[in-house]
Protein backbone atom coordinates (compact mmCIF):
# COMPACT_ATOMS: atom_id res chain seq x y z
CA UNK A 1 0.00 0.00 0.00
CA UNK A 2 3.03 2.57 0.88
CA UNK A 3 4.66 1.26 -2.20
CA UNK A 4 1.80 2.62 -4.54
CA UNK A 5 0.28 5.57 -2.71
CA UNK A 6 1.14 9.22 -4.12
CA UNK A 7 2.76 11.99 -1.16
CA UNK A 8 3.14 15.22 -2.77
CA UNK A 9 3.30 17.13 1.06
CA UNK A 10 2.07 20.22 -0.93
CA UNK A 11 4.05 20.05 -3.79
CA UNK A 12 2.20 19.58 -7.37
CA UNK A 13 2.96 16.34 -9.12
CA UNK A 14 1.39 15.95 -12.66
CA UNK A 15 0.60 13.08 -14.64
CA UNK A 16 3.22 11.91 -16.75
CA UNK A 17 1.81 12.92 -19.82
CA UNK A 18 0.44 16.54 -18.52
CA UNK A 19 1.82 19.42 -20.01
CA UNK A 20 3.98 20.75 -16.59
CA UNK A 21 5.24 17.13 -16.04
CA UNK A 22 9.23 17.92 -15.77
CA UNK A 23 10.44 18.09 -19.82
CA UNK A 24 12.90 15.50 -21.44
CA UNK A 25 15.57 18.54 -21.26
CA UNK A 26 14.46 19.33 -17.50
CA UNK A 27 15.25 15.27 -16.78
CA UNK A 28 18.24 15.67 -19.27
CA UNK A 29 19.49 18.49 -16.74
CA UNK A 30 18.49 16.74 -13.71
CA UNK A 31 20.82 13.67 -14.67
CA UNK A 32 23.32 15.90 -15.57
CA UNK A 33 23.73 17.33 -12.27
CA UNK A 34 23.77 14.06 -10.55
CA UNK A 35 26.37 12.00 -12.95
CA UNK A 36 29.65 11.33 -11.99
CA UNK A 37 31.04 14.05 -14.25
CA UNK A 38 29.64 16.44 -11.55
CA UNK A 39 31.13 14.36 -8.50
CA UNK A 40 32.46 15.57 -5.23
CA UNK A 41 35.79 14.61 -6.64
CA UNK A 42 35.44 17.07 -9.74
CA UNK A 43 38.32 19.85 -9.84
CA UNK A 44 37.40 22.54 -11.83
CA UNK A 45 39.81 25.21 -13.43
CA UNK A 46 39.32 28.51 -14.31
CA UNK A 47 41.47 31.56 -15.59
CA UNK A 48 41.11 34.15 -13.13
CA UNK A 49 39.19 32.66 -10.43
CA UNK A 50 40.48 32.93 -6.74
CA UNK A 51 41.38 29.99 -5.25
CA UNK A 52 41.45 28.63 -2.09
CA UNK A 53 44.63 26.71 -0.23
CA UNK A 54 43.08 23.34 -1.24
CA UNK A 55 42.45 24.11 -4.94
CA UNK A 56 38.82 25.01 -4.73
CA UNK A 57 37.48 28.25 -7.00
CA UNK A 58 35.43 30.77 -5.13
CA UNK A 59 32.37 32.45 -6.33
CA UNK A 60 33.66 35.80 -8.25
CA UNK A 61 32.65 38.29 -6.08
CA UNK A 62 34.28 36.89 -3.25
CA UNK A 63 36.17 40.34 -1.39
CA UNK A 64 39.26 40.65 -1.67
CA UNK A 65 41.94 40.79 1.78
CA UNK A 66 45.53 40.41 2.83
CA UNK A 67 46.85 38.64 5.31
CA UNK A 68 49.19 40.39 7.78
CA UNK A 69 52.61 40.52 7.29
CA UNK A 70 54.70 38.10 7.93
CA UNK A 71 54.23 34.37 6.73
CA UNK A 72 50.63 34.60 7.76
CA UNK A 73 49.19 31.05 7.89
CA UNK A 74 46.05 30.34 6.24
CA UNK A 75 43.20 29.49 8.01
CA UNK A 76 42.99 26.39 6.81
CA UNK A 77 46.70 25.26 6.91
CA UNK A 78 48.12 26.72 3.98
CA UNK A 79 51.17 29.02 4.58
CA UNK A 80 49.44 32.26 2.51
CA UNK A 81 51.83 32.18 -0.21
CA UNK A 82 50.83 34.41 -3.67
CA UNK A 83 48.06 36.96 -3.86
CA UNK A 84 45.24 35.06 -5.40
CA UNK A 85 45.70 32.20 -1.87
CA UNK A 86 46.37 35.15 0.29
CA UNK A 87 42.92 36.71 -0.69
CA UNK A 88 41.08 32.97 -0.44
CA UNK A 89 42.54 32.08 2.45
CA UNK A 90 41.63 35.43 4.24
CA UNK A 91 38.17 35.35 2.47
CA UNK A 92 38.09 31.68 4.20
CA UNK A 93 38.71 33.46 7.84
CA UNK A 94 36.38 32.29 10.36
CA UNK A 95 34.23 35.23 10.73
CA UNK A 96 33.49 34.96 6.64
CA UNK A 97 33.93 30.82 5.99
CA UNK A 98 30.18 30.46 6.31
CA UNK A 99 29.15 32.78 3.31
CA UNK A 100 32.51 31.98 0.77
CA UNK A 101 34.28 28.40 1.66
CA UNK A 102 34.61 26.57 -1.41
CA UNK A 103 33.01 23.38 -0.19
CA UNK A 104 36.29 21.46 -0.19
CA UNK A 105 38.22 23.58 1.84
CA UNK A 106 37.48 24.26 5.91
CA UNK A 107 39.31 26.78 8.93
CA UNK A 108 41.32 24.63 11.50
CA UNK A 109 44.82 22.60 11.88
CA UNK A 110 44.18 20.42 9.33
CA UNK A 111 44.95 21.73 6.08
CA UNK A 112 41.82 21.79 3.00
CA UNK A 113 43.72 18.82 0.89
CA UNK A 114 43.93 17.23 4.11
CA UNK A 115 40.52 17.16 4.97
CA UNK A 116 39.33 16.82 1.04
CA UNK A 117 40.99 13.39 1.36
CA UNK A 118 39.50 12.42 4.45
CA UNK A 119 36.23 13.08 3.49
CA UNK A 120 36.78 11.54 -0.35
CA UNK A 121 39.87 9.18 -0.96
CA UNK A 122 39.64 7.17 2.60
CA UNK A 123 36.14 7.65 3.47
CA UNK A 124 36.13 5.96 -0.19
CA UNK A 125 38.55 3.57 0.54
CA UNK A 126 37.05 1.98 3.91
CA UNK A 127 33.58 2.11 2.36
CA UNK A 128 32.65 2.73 -1.45
CA UNK A 129 28.80 1.43 -0.60
CA UNK A 130 28.71 5.00 1.60
CA UNK A 131 30.92 7.19 -0.26
CA UNK A 132 28.17 6.68 -2.98
CA UNK A 133 25.48 7.65 -0.68
CA UNK A 134 27.60 10.39 0.20
CA UNK A 135 28.57 11.61 -3.63
CA UNK A 136 24.83 11.69 -4.30
CA UNK A 137 24.32 13.98 -1.23
CA UNK A 138 23.76 18.07 -1.61
CA UNK A 139 27.22 19.83 -1.01
CA UNK A 140 26.09 21.16 2.43
CA UNK A 141 25.27 18.20 4.18
CA UNK A 142 28.18 16.33 3.10
CA UNK A 143 31.21 17.39 5.49
CA UNK A 144 29.14 16.52 8.94
CA UNK A 145 27.68 13.11 7.48
CA UNK A 146 30.82 11.92 5.94
CA UNK A 147 32.64 13.28 9.18
CA UNK A 148 30.62 11.38 11.53
CA UNK A 149 30.58 7.81 9.66
CA UNK A 150 34.95 8.42 9.53
CA UNK A 151 34.38 8.82 13.34
CA UNK A 152 31.90 5.77 13.63
CA UNK A 153 34.01 3.63 11.36
CA UNK A 154 37.11 4.51 13.51
CA UNK A 155 35.19 3.67 17.07
CA UNK A 156 33.80 0.53 15.38
CA UNK A 157 37.38 -0.80 14.12
CA UNK A 158 39.02 -0.33 17.61
CA UNK A 159 35.72 -2.61 19.09
CA UNK A 160 36.48 -5.08 16.91
CA UNK A 161 40.57 -5.62 16.90
CA UNK A 162 40.24 -8.84 18.90
CA UNK A 163 44.27 -8.92 18.91
CA UNK A 164 43.67 -6.47 21.68
CA UNK A 165 42.55 -7.09 25.30
CA UNK A 166 38.81 -6.42 25.72
CA UNK A 167 39.62 -4.22 28.78
CA UNK A 168 42.32 -2.28 26.38
CA UNK A 169 39.52 -1.97 23.77
CA UNK A 170 37.20 -0.11 26.23
CA UNK A 171 39.93 2.00 27.29
CA UNK A 172 40.12 3.04 23.99
CA UNK A 173 36.47 3.67 23.19
CA UNK A 174 36.65 5.99 26.21
CA UNK A 175 39.80 7.85 25.20
CA UNK A 176 37.41 7.95 21.65
CA UNK A 177 34.56 9.37 23.34
CA UNK A 178 36.00 12.09 25.32
CA UNK A 179 38.26 13.44 22.79
CA UNK A 180 35.55 13.25 20.16
CA UNK A 181 32.89 15.00 22.84
CA UNK A 182 35.71 17.81 23.50
CA UNK A 183 35.79 16.61 27.07
CA UNK A 184 39.70 15.85 26.57
CA UNK A 185 42.11 18.07 24.28
CA UNK A 186 44.91 15.56 24.59
CA UNK A 187 45.51 14.17 20.85
CA UNK A 188 45.07 10.57 20.27
CA UNK A 189 47.89 8.08 18.56
CA UNK A 190 46.61 5.46 17.59
CA UNK A 191 49.61 3.90 15.45
CA UNK A 192 50.06 0.50 17.62
CA UNK A 193 46.29 -0.26 17.32
CA UNK A 194 46.76 0.31 13.41
CA UNK A 195 49.69 -1.90 13.74
CA UNK A 196 47.45 -4.13 15.90
CA UNK A 197 44.66 -5.21 13.32
CA UNK A 198 44.48 -8.71 11.95
CA UNK A 199 46.03 -10.20 8.70
CA UNK A 200 43.73 -9.86 6.04
CA UNK A 201 42.16 -6.31 7.75
CA UNK A 202 41.28 -3.53 5.25
CA UNK A 203 44.27 -1.21 5.00
CA UNK A 204 41.76 1.69 4.16
CA UNK A 205 40.73 1.02 8.24
CA UNK A 206 45.24 1.22 9.43
CA UNK A 207 45.28 4.20 7.36
CA UNK A 208 41.88 5.62 9.60
CA UNK A 209 43.43 4.59 12.89
CA UNK A 210 46.44 6.58 12.30
CA UNK A 211 44.81 9.89 11.03
CA UNK A 212 41.61 9.42 13.54
CA UNK A 213 42.94 12.46 15.39
CA UNK A 214 42.92 14.84 11.78
CA UNK A 215 39.29 13.48 11.93
CA UNK A 216 38.31 14.98 15.11
CA UNK A 217 40.25 18.01 14.45
CA UNK A 218 38.15 18.67 11.45
CA UNK A 219 35.08 18.24 13.65
CA UNK A 220 35.78 21.60 16.01
CA UNK A 221 36.12 23.52 12.83
CA UNK A 222 32.19 22.22 12.35
CA UNK A 223 29.52 24.86 12.87
CA UNK A 224 28.91 24.59 16.39
CA UNK A 225 25.37 23.03 16.29
CA UNK A 226 26.34 20.55 13.44
CA UNK A 227 29.37 19.47 15.50
CA UNK A 228 26.90 18.86 18.00
CA UNK A 229 24.70 16.70 16.31
CA UNK A 230 27.98 14.91 15.33
CA UNK A 231 28.79 14.38 18.94
CA UNK A 232 25.58 13.65 19.85
CA UNK A 233 25.26 10.57 17.08
CA UNK A 234 28.90 9.30 17.86
CA UNK A 235 28.18 9.42 21.70
CA UNK A 236 24.77 6.88 21.05
CA UNK A 237 26.70 4.43 18.40
CA UNK A 238 29.66 4.48 20.88
CA UNK A 239 27.30 3.47 23.84
CA UNK A 240 26.11 0.66 21.78
CA UNK A 241 29.87 -0.17 20.61
CA UNK A 242 30.90 -0.77 24.43
CA UNK A 243 27.68 -2.49 25.19
CA UNK A 244 28.60 -4.94 22.61
CA UNK A 245 32.11 -5.57 23.79
CA UNK A 246 30.50 -6.25 27.53
CA UNK A 247 28.24 -8.90 26.26
CA UNK A 248 30.27 -10.39 23.75
CA UNK A 249 33.95 -9.39 24.51
CA UNK A 250 34.58 -12.93 26.81
CA UNK A 251 33.07 -15.29 24.42
CA UNK A 252 35.35 -17.67 22.89
CA UNK A 253 34.11 -19.94 19.98
CA UNK A 254 32.77 -22.67 19.34
CA UNK A 255 31.00 -20.71 22.70
CA UNK A 256 27.74 -18.93 20.91
CA UNK A 257 25.96 -16.02 23.06
CA UNK A 258 22.71 -14.56 22.17
CA UNK A 259 20.86 -11.43 23.34
CA UNK A 260 18.20 -12.00 25.95
CA UNK A 261 15.03 -10.75 24.15
CA UNK A 262 13.79 -8.91 21.35
CA UNK A 263 14.15 -5.49 23.18
CA UNK A 264 17.37 -5.95 24.03
CA UNK A 265 17.75 -6.22 19.55
CA UNK A 266 15.75 -3.34 19.17
CA UNK A 267 17.62 -0.84 21.76
CA UNK A 268 21.05 -2.34 20.03
CA UNK A 269 20.07 -1.33 16.34
CA UNK A 270 18.65 1.88 17.73
CA UNK A 271 21.93 2.79 19.46
CA UNK A 272 24.15 1.84 16.18
CA UNK A 273 22.17 2.50 13.34
CA UNK A 274 18.39 4.04 14.35
CA UNK A 275 19.98 6.95 16.24
CA UNK A 276 22.25 7.75 12.32
CA UNK A 277 18.44 8.04 10.94
CA UNK A 278 17.36 10.76 13.86
CA UNK A 279 20.90 12.74 13.44
CA UNK A 280 20.35 12.41 9.60
CA UNK A 281 17.11 13.61 9.97
CA UNK A 282 17.81 16.69 11.77
CA UNK A 283 20.71 18.00 10.21
CA UNK A 284 18.82 17.76 6.20
CA UNK A 285 15.90 19.57 8.04
CA UNK A 286 18.24 22.73 9.13
CA UNK A 287 20.08 22.39 6.30
CA UNK A 288 17.96 21.59 3.49
CA UNK A 289 14.22 21.90 4.02
CA UNK A 290 13.89 24.31 7.20
CA UNK A 291 10.49 25.87 6.17
CA UNK A 292 9.05 23.05 4.42
CA UNK A 293 5.51 21.83 6.09
CA UNK A 294 5.68 18.14 7.07
CA UNK A 295 4.72 16.11 10.00
CA UNK A 296 8.52 16.58 11.84
CA UNK A 297 7.69 14.00 14.05
CA UNK A 298 6.75 11.37 11.68
CA UNK A 299 9.73 11.94 9.97
CA UNK A 300 12.43 11.32 12.73
CA UNK A 301 10.44 8.32 13.29
CA UNK A 302 10.78 7.10 9.91
CA UNK A 303 14.29 7.82 9.97
CA UNK A 304 14.61 6.30 13.20
CA UNK A 305 13.15 2.90 11.51
CA UNK A 306 15.41 3.52 8.39
CA UNK A 307 18.28 3.39 10.56
CA UNK A 308 17.23 0.21 12.23
CA UNK A 309 15.87 -1.71 8.83
CA UNK A 310 19.16 -1.32 7.94
CA UNK A 311 21.04 -2.41 10.34
CA UNK A 312 18.98 -5.96 10.91
CA UNK A 313 19.57 -6.42 7.15
CA UNK A 314 23.14 -6.58 8.22
CA UNK A 315 22.76 -8.58 11.47
CA UNK A 316 20.46 -11.30 8.87
CA UNK A 317 22.86 -11.18 6.13
CA UNK A 318 25.83 -11.70 8.49
CA UNK A 319 23.93 -14.26 10.59
CA UNK A 320 27.13 -17.30 10.00
CA UNK A 321 30.11 -14.70 10.30
CA UNK A 322 28.79 -13.26 13.58
CA UNK A 323 28.04 -16.94 14.95
CA UNK A 324 31.17 -18.06 13.97
CA UNK A 325 32.85 -15.43 16.57
CA UNK A 326 30.22 -16.04 19.27
CA UNK A 327 27.72 -13.56 18.59
CA UNK A 328 24.22 -14.24 18.08
CA UNK A 329 21.68 -11.26 17.69
CA UNK A 330 18.70 -13.01 17.10
CA UNK A 331 16.70 -13.17 20.26
CA UNK A 332 17.37 -16.14 22.86
CA UNK A 333 14.16 -16.80 23.85
CA UNK A 334 12.64 -17.06 20.40
CA UNK A 335 15.37 -19.44 19.67
CA UNK A 336 13.99 -21.57 23.19
CA UNK A 337 10.33 -21.36 22.05
CA UNK A 338 11.58 -23.44 18.85
CA UNK A 339 14.05 -25.61 20.44
CA UNK A 340 17.28 -24.51 19.79
CA UNK A 341 20.17 -23.51 21.69
CA UNK A 342 22.50 -20.50 20.09
CA UNK A 343 25.24 -22.53 19.53
CA UNK A 344 22.82 -25.37 17.24
CA UNK A 345 23.25 -22.67 14.51
CA UNK A 346 26.51 -23.39 13.84
CA UNK A 347 24.87 -26.24 11.82
CA UNK A 348 23.68 -25.02 8.62
CA UNK A 349 21.19 -28.40 9.05
CA UNK A 350 19.25 -26.61 11.67
CA UNK A 351 18.16 -23.85 9.17
CA UNK A 352 14.67 -25.56 8.62
CA UNK A 353 14.19 -25.45 12.73
CA UNK A 354 15.61 -21.81 12.73
CA UNK A 355 12.83 -20.36 9.77
CA UNK A 356 9.77 -19.55 11.53
CA UNK A 357 12.22 -17.19 13.42
CA UNK A 358 14.37 -15.99 10.71
CA UNK A 359 11.34 -15.25 8.73
CA UNK A 360 9.80 -13.32 12.02
CA UNK A 361 12.58 -10.86 11.89
CA UNK A 362 12.87 -10.63 8.17
CA UNK A 363 9.46 -9.35 8.07
CA UNK A 364 9.94 -6.68 10.53
CA UNK A 365 13.27 -5.50 8.61
CA UNK A 366 10.68 -5.24 5.70
CA UNK A 367 8.45 -3.37 8.12
CA UNK A 368 11.42 -0.69 8.50
CA UNK A 369 12.68 -0.18 5.18
CA UNK A 370 8.41 0.28 4.31
CA UNK A 371 9.00 3.12 6.78
CA UNK A 372 12.47 4.49 5.14
CA UNK A 373 11.01 4.43 1.64
CA UNK A 374 8.25 6.37 3.77
CA UNK A 375 11.01 8.79 4.34
CA UNK A 376 12.23 9.01 1.10
CA UNK A 377 8.95 10.06 -0.50
CA UNK A 378 8.29 12.55 2.09
CA UNK A 379 11.27 14.31 1.38
CA UNK A 380 10.62 17.92 -0.71
CA UNK A 381 10.31 16.68 -4.33
CA UNK A 382 12.75 19.45 -4.65
CA UNK A 383 15.34 17.86 -2.73
CA UNK A 384 17.03 15.72 -5.53
CA UNK A 385 20.19 14.56 -4.21
CA UNK A 386 19.16 14.13 -1.11
CA UNK A 387 15.99 11.31 -1.99
CA UNK A 388 18.32 9.77 -4.90
CA UNK A 389 20.74 9.33 -1.47
CA UNK A 390 18.19 8.17 0.75
CA UNK A 391 16.47 5.91 -1.55
CA UNK A 392 19.69 3.64 -3.02
CA UNK A 393 20.44 2.12 0.64
CA UNK A 394 16.48 1.27 1.12
CA UNK A 395 16.30 -0.15 -2.43
CA UNK A 396 19.51 -2.04 -2.01
CA UNK A 397 18.40 -3.62 1.74
CA UNK A 398 14.77 -4.22 0.06
CA UNK A 399 16.94 -6.72 -3.02
CA UNK A 400 18.98 -8.37 0.01
CA UNK A 401 15.73 -9.23 1.99
CA UNK A 402 14.50 -10.71 -1.35
CA UNK A 403 17.84 -12.64 -1.76
CA UNK A 404 17.69 -14.06 2.09
CA UNK A 405 14.25 -15.17 1.81
CA UNK A 406 15.48 -17.77 -0.91
CA UNK A 407 16.85 -19.37 2.22
CA UNK A 408 20.79 -21.01 2.68
CA UNK A 409 21.24 -18.07 4.96
CA UNK A 410 22.58 -20.15 7.79
CA UNK A 411 25.48 -21.28 5.47
CA UNK A 412 29.10 -19.89 6.62
CA UNK A 413 30.00 -20.52 2.16
CA UNK A 414 27.34 -18.34 0.80
CA UNK A 415 27.44 -14.98 0.79
CA UNK A 416 24.17 -13.25 -0.09
CA UNK A 417 24.68 -9.47 -1.12
CA UNK A 418 23.49 -7.38 -3.97
CA UNK A 419 26.44 -7.32 -6.57
CA UNK A 420 27.89 -3.83 -7.99
CA UNK A 421 26.08 -4.78 -11.19
CA UNK A 422 22.68 -4.65 -9.48
CA UNK A 423 23.71 -1.12 -7.16
CA UNK A 424 25.01 0.43 -10.24
CA UNK A 425 21.50 -0.43 -12.43
CA UNK A 426 19.73 0.65 -9.43
CA UNK A 427 21.27 3.50 -9.07
CA UNK A 428 20.66 4.66 -12.21
CA UNK A 429 16.93 3.62 -12.47
CA UNK A 430 16.22 5.84 -9.31
CA UNK A 431 18.08 8.74 -11.19
CA UNK A 432 16.19 8.50 -14.51
CA UNK A 433 13.14 8.25 -12.62
CA UNK A 434 13.42 11.06 -10.01
CA UNK A 435 11.45 13.13 -12.01
CA UNK A 436 8.57 11.05 -12.57
CA UNK A 437 6.35 11.45 -9.68
CA UNK A 438 4.42 8.32 -9.46
CA UNK A 439 6.50 5.87 -11.26
CA UNK A 440 9.79 7.05 -8.85
CA UNK A 441 7.88 6.23 -5.42
CA UNK A 442 6.59 2.80 -6.82
CA UNK A 443 10.41 1.71 -7.16
CA UNK A 444 9.94 -0.03 -3.43
CA UNK A 445 7.55 -2.43 -5.27
CA UNK A 446 9.93 -2.81 -8.54
CA UNK A 447 13.10 -3.76 -5.89
CA UNK A 448 11.41 -6.44 -3.92
CA UNK A 449 9.99 -8.65 -6.71
CA UNK A 450 12.70 -8.26 -9.41
CA UNK A 451 14.91 -10.88 -10.59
Amino acid sequence: MWGGRLRTNGARVYPEDHPQQPSTARRSHLLHTLTPSAALLRRVTRPGRPRSVCGGILPPNAPSHSLAAGAGRAPCGGNGRGDQRQDAAATLGRTARWSWRCGTCFAGAVSGRETKELLTTLLRDVSRSFYLTLWLLPRGVRQPIGLGYLLARATDTVADTGLVPVGERLEALEVLRRRIAGESTEPMDFRKWAEAQEAGASPAEQVLLRRVEEAVRVLETLDPRDAERVRWVLRTITSGQVLDLQRFGAVRPPEVLALPGAAALDDYTYRVAGCVGEFWTRLCRAHRFPKATLDEARLVEDGVRFGKGLQLVNILRDLPRDLAQGRCYLPLDELAAVGLAPGDLLDPANEARLTPVYQRWLSKAEEHLAAGWRYCTTLPRGEWRLRAACALPVLIGIRTLARLRRGGFLDPRQRIKVSRGEVRAILWRVLLLLPAGRRWDGLADWARFQD
